[in-house]
């Protein structure tokens, strides 16, 4: 029988979220560099609506914001209390629940960022 403790691991808790597979450390925490990629983008935030996978619930996306985790979680909670509205930070993606397009794109524009309005 082959030792599985090297195999397996710890990569998903309920009180920390994603794990890093090579240092067990919550994502936001990992020191050793592989569970995080560095973000490469142009500079642009872009504010859409998806509803794919939602079982036809829209939620407004924001994607493209260059913040650490922790300032970007802020900014998710903040634009969830602007809009009055739940929403989660995940993967360096803001999503809050409903259209509030509009609203998001006047904040983040108030708070210095170029920002667009992507899709439909």
């Amino acid at each position: 029988m082959k030792n599985r403790s090297s195999t397996s691991g710890l990569v998903y808790s309920t009180d920390s979220g994603r794990m890093c597979p090579a240092c067990r450390q919550p994502v936001a925490q990992c020191r050793c560099g592989q569970a995080t990629a560095p973000v490469v983008t142009d500079g642009i935030v872009r504010v859409s609506r998806e509803t794919q996978g939602r079982k036809g619930k829209g939620v407004t996306v924001i994607r493209g914001v260059v913040l650490d985790a922790a300032a970007l979680a802020q900014l998710g909670r903040d634009l969830k209390a602007a809009c009055g509205s739940g929403g989660t930070v995940k993967d360096g993606v803001i999503e809050i629940q409903g259209d509030h397009r509009d609203r998001i794109v006047e904040r983040l524009e108030a708070a210095g960022m170029k920002v667009k309005r992507a899709g439909g």
